[in-house]
This record gives structure tokens, C-alpha cells and sequence, in this order.
């Protein structure tokens, strides 16, 4: 990381190696010192960027939710309204080959109901509320229509789970899969 750069610049960058790392091991099987470690910052710089360990991963997953949400506007841009869902589809399907991103929308699940059994009901108010802002993202997008927003975002994440699972493409499992409108 290059030495001019301003805290905020740093905790985007310290997020961005976050996400993947929280990607690859989880909320409970990832460092803060392997965190710092690939940022390369010091441990004591990484916690004047953020508070702890959960900071870190609430911050990771913002940026996972709002890349996607930020995809999702741009795939639809200057597209007639009949084929936005192909858009967004084929525009996920691209987002979604970067298995991080993929890897910790998971892991965010994971982590959020492991809060929640802990008694830490904070932790899922702030995911979800980073969530109901990619809902409803979509949901404008796609004409505000509950129904087909639901039917999206309900087929990405079976997509989630046949890409985590390593269906292949060519599998029967994706004859289903709506990628347009209609």
C-alpha cells in the first residue's frame, strides 16, 4: 500500500483484502494478523482503522453487498425495462466469478446467524440493513414488481449454491435458471 494514502483510502483497502480473506476462512477462522499481514499494515494500524474484528468484517461486507448493488446499477443503465433482468442476471453471473465476493455473501450468512446465537442482535440489524439496500436496489430496477424481485434474487442464490457446490454449466441443474425477461 502506498504510504500517501489517507485512512479512509486505507480502510477501503484494508476491507477489500478483508473480504477476501473472511471470504476464505470465515468470520471465526480468520486473523486479524493475516488481515494486517496481506494489507501490510501493522496489527496496531489495522485497529486504529478499525475498532476490532467485527469492524473489520461488517466493513468487508458492505463492500461485498455494495459491489453488487453497484454491478447491478450498472448493468442496468441505458437498458429497456423488458430486458433489465437479463441484464442483471447475465451482470451477477460475471460478479459472481470472482469467488470472493461469491464466497463471502456465504460466509456473511454464517457469520450473522453465529451473532445472532451469541446474543449479539446488532451484528444482523447492520447486515440486514445493508442487505434491504441491495433488495431494494434490485427491486426498483426490476419495475417494483415484489414478485419478480423475489424470483431474482431467489435464483441467485441457488446460483450461489451451484457455483459453491462446482456444478459445472453444462449441468442439468442450470436448465431452470432465468436469465431474461418474460
Amino acid at each position: 500500500m502506498s504510504p500517501r494514502m489517507s485512512a479512509e483510502e486505507r480502510r477501503r483497502c484494508v476491507a477489500a483484502v478483508a473480504m477476501s480473506e473472511f471470504a476464505r476462512g470465515g468470520y471465526e477462522g480468520t486473523s486479524t494478523e493475516s488481515i494486517a499481514r496481506r494489507a501490510e499494515v501493522s496489527q496496531p494500524y489495522l485497529f486504529r482503522l478499525f475498532s476490532n474484528k467485527r469492524a473489520i468484517f461488517l466493513a468487508a461486507t458492505r463492500l461485498c453487498l455494495t459491489r453488487t448493488r453497484d454491478t447491478f446499477v450498472e448493468a442496468a443503465e441505458g437498458v429497456p425495462p423488458n430486458q433489465v433482468y437479463g441484464a442483471l442476471a447475465g451482470a451477477y453471473l460475471e460478479l459472481i466469478a470472482d469467488t470472493d465476493l461469491l464466497m463471502m455473501q456465504m460466509q456473511v450468512q454464517v457469520a450473522t446467524f453465529q451473532a445472532q446465537q451469541r446474543g449479539d442482535e446488532e451484528f444482523g440489524q447492520i447486515v440486514r440493513r445493508d442487505w434491504n439496500e441491495l433488495y431494494d436496489t434490485v427491486h426498483l430496477l426490476l419495475g417494483g414488481d415484489p414478485a419478480i424481485t423475489t424470483e431474482f434474487l431467489s435464483s441467485g442464490m441457488m446460483i450461489n449454491t451451484w457455483v459453491a457446490l462446482g456444478y459445472p454449466p453444462e449441468d442439468r441443474v442450470w436448465t431452470g435458471v432465468r436469465l431474461s425477461s418474460g
